[in-house]
């Protein structure tokens, strides 16, 4: 079974993301060199996070990406972050976007926000039937796994990021900060996660190699290619860090798990490698050995129980950046309990 990639949605702005159109044509026209008005808006129905618009103007586009209105939860939805190490890595081995800018001042559409180039290519967010036929698919993962590794390597010190976040003991600090956010939205009591709670703080890791980390490397956040299982864009950075590499292996991995439950992925089957193969292939070309990994699966999962939480909370609050975020209704559930199912019971093969 083949696929075509997902084609962006692109809507009329909703009403709850309008700015001022005029005020951001003068403020690009002022700060990007070779903005030419006049300019038309449109919005990526894409994503559950950040507001994304597609901007024409003078025979270019450009993506502008802001942070959401209404009341937020703390620390989440780090449009600086994300331009900042994004215009860090432009001469490293990791595709990313060009920056054209960012601003900081909310007069100008209401939030912070940053302007970036538009890239055009494929988008996979079904990892079971990515690509053309098995072939690719098998490629794709392949790809993807190059180009975690590649981020692994770049020297964040060199690239100017040695801010960017705190060394050492990620893994127990990403534990508090998604356990804290997921108690401020909560919407419902769900037991698998309160065993999480109280099962991972006991195995965390004492010993950890800090990089530069993605937080959601998923092939839903890589552009590939149109003809070729080559990413040319790894995107979504809102979450990114300093922090363990093999935690972005293990979420790339955990999707395996936290996948539609009527439209289940079969690793090793139809192309789709299983984990131990994504391991060595990531092995292969980081040179690192991994070890402990259905741990970091786990709390990758519980981890992403918490994000899907609060991405339903904010859809409740009605101030999402995309009109499929009410289908994730019970989805943070499922996830934690696949979660806490794959802690008692391994990873299957």
């Amino acid at each position: 079974m083949t696929t075509q990639p997902s084609p962006p949605e692109i809507i009329d702005v909703r009403p709850a993301h309008r700015f001022d159109e005029a005020k951001l044509e003068a403020y690009l026209a002022e700060h990007i060199d070779g903005f030419t008005p006049p300019m038309a808006v449109r919005q990526f129905d894409r994503g559950h996070s950040n507001p994304t618009f597609l901007i024409a103007a003078g025979g270019k586009e450009y993506v502008v990406r802001k942070k959401p209105p209404g009341e937020l939860l703390k620390s989440a939805h780090a449009v600086d972050r994300e331009y900042r190490v994004m215009d860090a890595l432009r001469d490293t081995d990791v595709p990313v976007p060009r920056m054209y800018h960012l601003c900081e001042d909310p007069s100008v559409m209401g939030t912070e926000f940053f302007v970036m180039e538009r890239l055009h290519g494929r988008v996979f967010t079904d990892y079971g039937t990515a690509g053309n036929d098995e072939t690719e698919r098998l490629a794709l993962f392949r790809e993807a796994t190059r180009v975690l590794a590649a981020l692994h390597a770049v020297d964040y010190e060199a690239v100017g990021l040695g801010t960017f976040g705190r060394p050492g003991n990620y893994v127990q600090r990403q534990f508090h900060r998604w356990t804290k956010q997921y108690l401020a939205s909560q919407t419902e009591e769900i037991e698998s996660f309160n065993k999480l709670m109280e099962w991972l703080p006991g195995r965390m890791p004492e010993d950890e190699e800090t990089t530069i980390v993605h937080g959601d490397p998923g092939m839903h956040n890589m552009m590939f290619a149109p003809d070729a299982p080559r990413v040319v864009g790894l995107l979504d950075w809102e979450i990114s860090t300093l922090g363990n590499p093999l935690s972005d292996v293990a979420y790339f991995c955990s999707r395996f798990y936290s996948a539609d439950p009527d439209n289940p992925i079969e690793p090793g089957q139809n192309g789709v490698p299983r984990w131990e193969e994504i391991l060595a292939h990531y092995e292969g070309f980081s040179g690192r050995t991994i070890t402990d990994f259905p741990f970091y699966v786990v709390f990758n999962m519980y981890r992403s129980a918490a994000i899907i939480q609060g991405v339903y909370y904010r859809g409740v609050q009605g101030n999402a950046a995309s009109s499929q975020v009410m289908t994730t209704e019970g989805a943070a559930r499922r996830t934690a309990d696949m979660a806490w199912r794959l802690a008692q019971e391994g990873l299957p093969g």
